[in-house]
């Protein structure tokens, strides 16, 4: 009942190498960053070794909604009055191509349905309008929905549909990047946790934890913030009611449908927010209850829960991911931070620290800085 719905599937026995050290670079934490960070430096011929205290996929790569969306954590509007417009506009076109790029490799993982941002109310609404009109002046693709067809009908003001975001099986597309990985000779040592940077015997480290404190990061250690994700999984339902992945309230609440006809919801962090910072996985009875309230009120009827789960991601204040060199540290990078935006945003992070690592221009990287947050 605990367990991810999408860590019970079965997956096939990865190929197994072994790299001698000292190691080119070894990376901490085997999810979609890890994982895609040793994919790129093992494919321009580096040497490299992946450690996870647990297993491939195993931390909120194989834990979160499933979602592939462009963009950041912030909205398209939010993040021009943050960091520019032409700033941002590089910034989402990167993802859109990133996103690209992981479809590509994805497999059966990655279905391109899009995806709806709903309005909660007026005052959202007005927010969501603002987004898609700017969306629409930069040339972005996105569609403007006054008219909801069931079961949101009604219970949303409005929504902009993206249409170039998707649907994934977080765990087996992490799963799919590792075996890649290991076709190119990467080392991947799992059940294994890394206490410090020297045991690693590396040229270069990078850590790639997210929201799960490493104990690696230094002065840095304290500014990503763990901050706990609660989901649920009904079971199968025959009629199909979603077919693309939902959010709404800026993304406190989100849901999609499986092809089996189960729908998971994750959300109502807010309505628990102090005790949602924290590096604990339990689930907790108050946003359960409020989880399966949610789905019985989206379907119509009550729907039986067969798993309840909970991962940890890494908050940033201003929303920005963090990627680059550790401050006062050689040798040792990071990359994280995503703010609940991770798995697009975590694979165009490990493509940008594996292009800084092997001297190649890497765009956006003076934005993520590490070195901001101190």
């Amino acid at each position: 009942m605990t367990t991810s719905y999408w860590l019970e599937e079965p997956y096939p026995e990865r190929p197994a190498s072994h790299v001698d050290p000292p190691v080119d670079v070894a990376i901490v934490g085997g999810g979609i960053t890890g994982c895609s960070c040793a994919l790129a430096l093992a494919r321009a011929g580096r040497r490299v070794r992946v450690h996870d205290a647990r297993e491939v996929a195993g931390g909120a790569s194989g834990r979160n909604g499933g979602f592939a969306l462009r963009g950041g954590a912030a909205s398209y509007d939010v993040s021009i009055e943050a960091i520019g417009r032409d700033r941002t506009v590089g910034y989402w076109r990167a993802t859109e191509q990133a996103l690209g790029r992981l479809a590509d490799m994805a497999g059966d993982a990655l279905v391109r349905t899009g995806s709806l941002r709903l309005a909660g109310d007026a005052d959202e609404r007005v927010e969501l309008r603002r987004e898609y009109e700017l969306l629409r002046e930069d040339g972005f693709d996105a569609e403007w929905r006054d008219e909801l067809a069931p079961p949101v009908a009604g219970a949303f003001e409005a929504a902009i549909f993206h249409p170039g975001d998707a649907a994934l099986q977080p765990a087996r597309l992490v799963r799919r990047l590792a075996e890649l990985a290991a076709e190119e000779g990467v080392e991947i040592r799992e059940g294994q946790r890394v206490e410090s940077v020297e045991e690693l015997q590396a040229e270069q480290v990078v850590v790639c934890t997210d929201g799960y404190p490493s104990g690696l990061l230094g002065a840095l250690e304290d500014s990503i913030i763990p901050t706990r994700a609660q989901m649920v999984a009904t079971e199968p339902i025959p009629e199909r009611l979603f077919d693309c992945p939902h959010y709404s309230r800026h993304g406190f609440d989100y849901w999609q449908q499986r092809e089996d006809g189960r729908i998971l919801a994750g959300g109502f962090r807010d309505t628990a927010l102090a005790e949602e910072f924290t590096t604990n996985e339990e689930t907790t009875p108050g946003i359960q209850n409020a989880l399966e309230s949610f789905v019985t009120e989206l379907v119509g009827w009550p729907v039986v829960v067969t798993h309840r789960w909970a991962g940890l991601f890494g908050l940033v204040p201003d929303f920005l991911p963090v990627v680059g060199p550790v401050p006062g540290e050689d040798g040792l990078w990071v990359a994280g931070g995503y703010s609940g935006h991770g798995m697009v945003l975590g694979f165009l992070c490990a493509e940008l620290v594996a292009d800084a690592i092997l001297g190649r221009e890497a765009p956006d990287l003076d934005l993520f800085d590490p070195a901001r947050l101190l």
